[in-house]
């Protein structure tokens, strides 16, 4: 098949670890070259963000990132390319009357948006992943939630127009019923875990002292709970915190050093800043316990990343981590830090379940999240989108 990814803001070429990249490049990467590995031929559309970058590159045999222009060549917040849409779904459509994909999968509302409108004219089938719904943002972030108002409005009328929607998680899939999108076109596939990189064996980041090491890694943003951790930390002495993610001049950065300042936990917390993907694995396998425990999480790729490496979890009891934290990790209430500190303690001051749940995590990775598999199932989805767009006339 000729798939073309839309992932308007998440360039799957993109450093990880800044406070605009994530899971959805991570996502996004991962996806396109498990399919291209099953012998598809990928391309994936992304927002030019920079006068430098060229019109393409290769990103692995098969796969190739587009960058679409559409507003300025410069890197802009998501809350603000809404209005850049309709210059990226005309590129899209110029595009497509010109070289027609066989499927469209469209990454985060927007894409949708603009993969809906620029397919309209070719009759391409589009998929919807959505990584986020606005309904659950507003929820958890109120007045602070940045998102343009008609979001919840567009991602509810694109559940209805897309061929399929794939959602990463049995929660999102719940959220989307409420929206009133039919199940009957939702299909739940999660993200997956590079298994070459993330694994128990190899290298391991040195460590100073006797304390247990407790490490945090991801973008640093209020939502991510990282706060939380740090107040737990009060109640757990023997413990150190590793936060990665972010930089020196983040104001997420600075919050979290004041508090642990207040708090009086500054000597036991260490701020690295951004981790090269590379290296985040030895890192991982550095720690005693990964804690991820944000207010909202619509999939959570880290607590799989940490499992691949036999690394306990402990997440929060939302979202995402609801399907593949249960049962092989610890799952507490977000903001909870006093929840969160008993919760350190119990694990490790108990090596036995420690090595339980290092290798209840690592098989239940290895078993259900390699991108193999979980390319496998999301081509299932395409296959039957277009068998349903094949029988469609007949049936008219």
């Amino acid at each position: 098949m000729i798939v073309d990814l839309v992932s308007e803001h998440a360039d799957p070429l993109a450093a990880i670890g800044s406070a605009v990249t994530g899971g959805q490049n991570v996502h996004v990467a991962g996806l396109a070259g498990a399919l291209a590995a099953r012998g598809h031929t990928v391309t994936v559309h992304t927002r030019r963000t920079s006068p430098d970058q060229p019109g393409s590159a290769a990103m692995a045999e098969g796969v190739t990132v587009e960058y679409v222009p559409a507003g300025p060549a410069v890197p802009l917040p998501k809350h603000e390319l809404l209005r850049h849409m309709p210059a990226f779904a005309g590129h899209l459509a110029r595009r497509w009357a010109a070289d027609r994909p066989d499927v469209v999968h469209a990454h985060f509302w927007m894409s949708g948006l603009a993969a809906l409108a620029a397919a309209r004219g070719v009759s391409v089938p589009v998929v919807q992943t959505y990584h986020a719904l606005g309904t659950v943002k507003r929820r958890w972030q109120g007045v602070a939630d940045p998102s343009p108002p008609q979001r919840v409005k567009a991602e509810t009328d694109i559940g209805m127009r897309a061929d399929a929607i794939v959602a990463t998680c049995h929660d999102e899939a719940e959220e989307l019923r409420a929206m009133g999108v039919s199940m009957s076109r939702v299909r739940v596939v999660p993200c997956g875990v590079d298994l070459d990189l993330f694994r128990p064996d190899g290298p391991i980041a040195p460590r100073d002292g006797d304390r247990c090491r407790v490490l945090s890694i991801g973008r640093l943003v209020p939502r991510k709970g990282v706060d939380t951790l740090v107040e737990a930390l009060r109640d757990v002495p023997h413990a150190e915190l590793v936060i990665a993610g972010g930089g020196p001049d983040d104001e997420e950065v600075r919050r979290l050093a004041r508090l642990a300042a207040r708090r009086a936990v500054a000597d036991r917390v260490r701020l690295l800043g951004g981790v090269a993907r590379a290296d985040v694995p030895a890192l991982m396998r550095s720690a005693d316990v990964l804690v991820t425990v944000p207010w909202y999480e619509p999939f959570g790729m880290v607590p799989l990343e940490a499992m691949a490496c036999g690394v306990p979890v402990i997440a929060s009891a939302v979202g995402g981590h609801l399907d593949t934290v249960t049962g092989c990790g610890l799952l507490v209430p977000p903001r909870r830090p006093r929840v969160l500190a008993r919760a350190l303690r119990d694990l490790l001051d108990d090596p036995g379940l420690r090595a339980v749940l290092e290798k209840s995590g690592e098989r239940r990775v290895q078993a259900r999240y390699g991108w193999p598999k979980v390319a496998e199932a999301v081509e299932t989805v395409y296959v039957n989108v277009l068998s349903a767009r094949r029988r469609r006339p007949a049936t008219a």
